[in-house]
């Protein structure tokens, strides 16, 4: 079982586990209301007490299933962090207003979101809050007024942002404390490493989120050369070490110094079971430059 006082560095303290479970395919899992309870708790048990959500997820469906297990067992609210996402409005039956696309981070839009999520969710406040993509129309000291004015309400108690640079992020972050950054990053994702996204997070002591560690499913998949290398080189560590080859992915993430918090995206205890595994191994630097050196198909030098 991972450590569940492994705490993601942030200005304010808050807490996530070292795995967070990702909802974003929870419509997909054609899931009772029973068995969305038994998947939480099972979660629960293994130390997975964070949850990630986006009022878009399911076609502005997610949110609703999730929440009609937490109203079924409000007991549950009390052992786990609800994370959110907004900015990003979708074109789908569940909002005919929506004619095209687009990016909206305005401060009626962002509480009037929250403020959905928490309907939708069956809870009184939302752990974090995060603005889900950089808008080109935003402004930050909108954005900032937006947040401050939720969490003095008393319906967000962190807030932060995803797929923002490091140039956006330091800039709202110096109107609003922020907790988090959620970016992509994999083997097959490297960005982060370089454009000093995870270097600016570091020195400011902020854990990142990371959505789609296993690319996708593409590690799995991918069929081109360096895939397919990359995917031998992983197995082989995990066959040297006997651990799972998605416990190795996950390690070798962990490993990096701004201790990122992984998400998973499975309805699948047992995928869950070894991301968690994987935070209670530390890689060697050989082990974690083999697979880099496979991820980039060359040597650092």
């Amino acid at each position: 079982m991972a450590d569940t006082q492994h705490q993601a560095s942030t200005t304010d303290a808050l807490r996530l586990s070292p795995i967070v479970a990702g909802m974003w395919r929870m419509d997909e899992w054609d899931m009772s209301v029973e068995q969305r309870i038994s998947f939480i708790e099972q979660c629960l048990a293994l130390g997975v007490t964070s949850f990630d959500h986006a009022d878009i997820y399911g076609g502005y469906g997610v949110e609703a299933l999730f929440g009609e297990a937490l109203r079924a067992r409000p007991d549950l609210r009390q052992r786990m962090q609800i994370i959110s996402k907004c900015g990003i409005k979708l074109v789908a039956p569940q909002r005919p207003a929506h004619t095209i696309q687009h990016y909206d981070t305005s401060a009626a839009h962002i509480i009037a979101s929250a403020e959905h999520s928490l309907r939708q969710l069956h809870t009184d406040h939302l752990d974090l809050l995060l603005i889900h993509r950089p808008d080109p129309l935003m402004d930050f000291d909108e954005i900032a007024e937006a947040f401050t004015t939720l969490i003095a309400a008393g319906k967000v108690r962190h807030v932060g942002v995803s797929n923002f640079s490091r140039h956006q992020f330091d800039s709202l972050h110096r109107r609003v404390p922020l907790a988090t950054n959620q970016v992509e990053f994999s083997p097959l994702h490297l960005a982060p490493l370089f454009d000093e996204v995870f270097d600016g997070l570091q020195d400011h002591g902020i854990a990142p989120m990371i959505w789609s560690p296993l690319a996708g499913g593409r590690l799995f998949t991918g069929s081109d050369a360096l895939t397919q290398n990359l995917r031998s080189v992983i197995q082989g560590i995990a066959d040297e070490l006997e651990q799972p080859f998605v416990s190795v992915v996950f390690a070798w993430i962990m490993r990096l110094p701004c201790q990122p918090v992984p998400l998973t995206g499975s309805g699948r205890i047992a995928a869950i079971e070894q991301a968690v595994r994987g935070a209670n191994i530390r890689l060697s630097r050989p082990h974690w430059f083999a697979i880099l050196r496979a991820a980039r198909a060359h040597e650092v030098a």
